[in-house]
């Protein structure tokens, strides 16, 4: 039984237990949703972009408690398409765009019953891993206020973490769940490429980015999956429907599987206290799941500046005639990148980088004819300050998120499903354990996540300010 508090906050446990609260009459999505409006008006998390608070109390309103998610309030990442919200995908660009369609997720979720919220914050077209946009300023890290919460699917991981609401909407292209669910305690799933449709409208390159939720738990991600999960033709990519998501959760046999302890993916340069609290971790789980530890070398190559440069293709498409003219009001990362790829990107730079995926497609499977899970660090550090930067030092340290990406990236690239899993902190602030799996294999990944949250169960929210 979750302790719900005082009745005017918003609920402190899961999206599930919120429901379970919901049918047994405890709460009332009506007053549920109240309690999040006030404390997203009270909160200096800078977490949302923008509310539609009218909307959200009709459907609270009529909410069907006996759906998934019945009653339940829902944020939503600013980039995410929904019908009649600002379409920024936070940039000053395009500040008076407003979406014309929801996307499929969204559909999917409000079939099956929840209270859109409002938008949470993200970086600039979901380019960088930072908390930072021209247009919604700095938003901060429930844990520590002067520190990050990663991005891009930053306002997400701060109003989960921060008790604001009990479930966001995420997009991880490179990170972008795994890493402010890293930074905030939270469970941040990035399925295998295609499990969640990206329709309508679907753009096609990177083929990297793959859609999911910041949760507080490992339930919660099953039932979204049950919820968002399978085949829609508007994305040619998404794969066939999986019943079973929840119902399954903990019932796969994974003792004697296979497993290698990589902190660093062997080529990030971690933290020395993250990578001592991961190798622990992980020796724990192999423990408590009864798997195999095993010593195979681990070495991922880097892709190196041309894949990087490839996923400018679509922003450069969208912004059209708008740039160069527009430069001034991008962040200055998105600019420089932009205005770099025109001047040197051509087709012997687009055959290197698709070299150098086929390469780490290569490295990757060769890993797992080896194993069945990698076990690394989600981020090579604790989350740094939130003001900063790309490429910020302090004297002879690297301080800010230009090393973020080593450890998540590569899942992305060959489309491999990766799970950050809390796993303790590091000065108090969280640190995020990432199991990395084979293609297809989602659901023994979040078994083992459940595992972690059975032997040592996770704050579900940040400790008061």
């Amino acid at each position: 039984m979750v302790d719900c508090g005082v009745t005017d906050a918003p609920w402190p446990g899961d999206a599930c237990s919120l429901v379970d609260a919901f049918r047994a009459g405890e709460r009332s999505p009506v007053d549920e949703l109240e309690a999040s409006l006030a404390a997203i008006e009270a909160s200096d998390l800078n977490a949302f972009s923008s509310l539609d608070p009218e909307r959200a109390r009709e459907r609270a309103a009529s909410a069907d408690v006996g759906l998934p998610f019945g009653g339940v309030p829902l944020a939503i990442k600013e980039l995410e398409p929904v019908t009649g919200w600002p379409a920024t995908e936070a940039s000053l660009v395009f500040a008076d765009r407003t979406w014309p369609y929801s996307s499929t997720m969204v559909e999917r979720l409000e079939a099956a019953g929840v209270v859109p919220v409002g938008a949470t914050t993200a970086s600039e077209f979901g380019g960088l891993n930072v908390s930072v946009s021209r247009l919604h300023g700095v938003t901060r890290n429930p844990w520590d206020r002067s520190r990050t919460t990663g991005g891009s699917s930053a306002g997400s991981a701060a109003a989960v973490a921060g008790g604001l609401v009990t479930i966001a909407s995420g997009g991880d292209g490179g990170g972008s769940i795994r890493i402010p669910a890293g930074f905030c305690g939270l469970v941040g799933m990035k399925g295998t490429f295609g499990r969640i449709p990206r329709g309508p409208r679907t753009a096609i390159q990177p083929l990297t980015i793959l859609l999911g939720c910041l949760a507080r738990s490992v339930r919660d991600v099953c039932r979204w999956y049950d919820v968002c999960s399978g085949f829609d033709r508007r994305d040619p990519y998404s794969l066939p429907r999986v019943e079973g998501w929840e119902r399954a959760l903990g019932t796969n046999d994974l003792a004697g599987k296979r497993a290698v302890i990589a902190p660093t993916l062997g080529s990030a340069v971690v933290l020395p206290e993250v990578a001592e609290l991961v190798t622990a971790g992980g020796e724990q789980l192999a423990a408590d799941a009864g798997l195999r530890l095993v010593d195979v070398p681990v070495g991922l190559p880097g892709l190196g500046t041309e894949w990087a440069l490839t996923n400018l293709v679509q922003l450069r498409e969208e912004l059209g005639d708008l740039w160069p003219g527009c430069a001034e009001q991008l962040t200055p990362e998105i600019a420089f990148g932009l205005q770099f790829a025109e001047q040197v990107f051509d087709l012997a730079m687009a055959g290197r980088a698709e070299r150098a995926r086929t390469e780490a497609n290569e490295a990757m499977a060769a890993l797992f004819d080896e194993v069945d899970f990698v076990i690394a660090a989600t981020n090579p550090d604790v989350a740094f300050p939130a003001e900063i930067g790309l490429n910020t030092r302090v004297g002879d340290q690297s301080v800010g998120p230009e090393n973020n990406g080593a450890l998540t990236i590569p899942a992305n690239v060959v489309g491999n499903p990766g799970i950050s899993i809390p796993v303790g902190d590091v000065g108090g602030l969280p640190v995020g354990m990432q199991v990395i799996g084979r293609h297809h294999e989602d659901a023994l990944l979040l078994d083992l996540a459940a595992v972690v949250e059975r032997e040592r169960p996770w704050p579900r929210v940040a400790p008061p300010a």
